[in-house]
């Protein structure tokens, strides 16, 4: 096989695995720094509104990664409706938002095993896991999808338990106390909370758009990507709003705001701290954050890999080992994260966390990514009528039209209420962008790739 190559080795339930293993962390921690800015009520409807721009997008997203499945994902389609610039924007946006979000993800992995064992360091935790991860993403992607399957799997079913359990517990009265913005008033700043909390309801989701990097990993991908991916995120939407609404309304929410851990301390307040099913919520809940750990690496390590095979980055990154993985491009994302981990409390972000300011550049890459996207998908329809869509986003124009207005919302309130970690980003592009126009003779010898152009 060409040392460049992708092998065809996922179905259906892998990239299904993959989806929403990529997500599935998101219900256990992170939206609940969305509680401390709109309160619950004031949450739940920016939840609401980033769940219909997530579902309009995903409805609109597979027509592209079924017509070009590829493995940069957002990269390739832009490229392939922009040229190479409109592919660099949508390619480090992708890299950004798949690179800072596993930090995060690491820090509250970190955070829950801090939960059982009190003296062990979160960030020791957080490196320890991504060297476990790193190397079962090098050892090659069946045994990793198949890992992932299993984790996600594992997961889903442990959220239904955490609903089940707390249920007894749970009271609408709970729910709505203070719900808007900390106190009952629906006002200027309940309005306000609303779109500060973006970030938040979107990490709900965040990442689910991934399994589109395993395009050229799966068999038959014209016919398994539309039903994993309109599988997954139904299956989010549930998720997402049931773990919320139950976590809510078990005591006063208000403790479970601006922590890694809101569903142990949600269930504590029910059965309290020596119940077996605390226990329980501690060790499978890990799996859900080992999930999309685990699957977030495998999309930075094929956005790395695309971006070097076409020229955009370091073709050193784009090798593949004898276990046909990228495992430099795994390492190379690994080592970011790391550092990212290592360099919690030195620096001032905004007064935010390590794991609010992750969260929130992840989110500035993925917004642009969606808006990239839908471009592409509407100049694609009238570049390239004739482009092979087995699948076609339902709705069209309205649905696609739905999702780029709300990501354009999405974007202008994040950059309002984040004008420190927005100023990092645009840097972050910028750097891309230099090296993208001091290395234009290394993208004409690149491998030339037949998904990328219309010719």
């Amino acid at each position: 096989m060409n040392n460049n190559q992708l092998k065809p080795t996922l179905g259906t339930l892998h990239l299904w695995g993959i989806a929403v293993g990529l997500v599935i962390s998101g219900e256990y921690f992170g939206w609940s720094y969305g509680w401390g800015i709109a309160g619950t009520l004031g949450f739940l409807v920016t939840t609401l509104l980033i769940a219909t721009m997530y579902t309009s997008f995903i409805f609109s997203f597979t027509e592209l990664t079924t017509a070009i499945p590829h493995a940069g994902g957002p990269f390739a389609y832009s490229r392939r409706a922009f040229g190479e610039t409109g592919g660099l924007i949508a390619g480090m946006a992708t890299l950004i938002e798949f690179v800072f979000a596993p930090p995060a993800i690491a820090m509250a992995i970190g955070a829950y095993l801090n939960v059982q064992y009190p003296q062990l360091d979160p960030k020791y935790a957080a490196v320890g896991a991504y060297l476990v991860f790193m190397t079962l993403n090098i050892l090659g992607v069946k045994i990793a999808a198949m890992f992932e399957l299993c984790v996600t799997l594992l997961a889903v079913f442990e959220l239904l338990v955490f609903m089940g359990v707390v249920s007894p517990g749970f009271s609408f009265s709970n729910f709505v106390a203070n719900g808007w913005a900390g106190h009952d008033e629906f006002d200027g700043a309940a309005i306000t909370g609303i779109f500060a909390a973006i970030p938040f309801a979107i990490w709900f989701f965040l990442a689910i758009e991934g399994a589109a990097m395993a395009a050229e990993e799966a068999k038959d991908p014209k016919r398994t990507i539309p039903k994993a991916y309109v599988a997954g995120i139904l299956t989010l939407v549930f998720l997402a709003l049931g773990v919320m609404v139950m976590a809510g309304g078990v005591g006063d929410w208000r403790t479970l705001s601006d922590i890694n851990d809101p569903l142990p301390q949600a269930m504590k307040m029910v059965v309290g701290e020596h119940s077996n099913w605390m226990h329980m919520l501690v060790w499978i809940g890990l799996f859900g954050l080992i999930a999309s750990f685990h699957g977030i690496i495998l999309g930075y390590s094929r956005q790395f890999f695309a971006l070097a095979r076409a020229g955009y980055l370091p073709q050193s990154l784009a090798k593949l080992s004898r276990f046909q993985t990228p495992h430099r491009a795994v390492i190379a994302g690994g080592v970011i994260g790391m550092l990212a981990v290592l360099s919690d409390g030195l620096f001032d972000l905004q007064g935010m966390s390590l794991t609010a300011a992750m969260i929130t550049m992840a989110v500035f890459g993925a917004i642009v990514m969606y808006i990239m996207s839908m471009l592409s998908l509407f100049r694609l329809r009238r570049t390239e009528p004739h482009l092979d869509r087995t699948y076609r986003a339902p709705g069209y124009p309205l649905i696609p039209a739905v999702a780029l207005a709300l990501s354009l919302v999405c974007l202008v309130a994040m950059v309002w209420f984040n004008p420190v970690i927005a100023t990092l980003f645009v840097l972050l592009m910028m750097i891309g962008y230099l090296y993208f126009i001091m290395t234009k003779t290394q993208r004409e010898n690149a491998p030339q790739d037949a998904l990328l152009n219309s010719d």
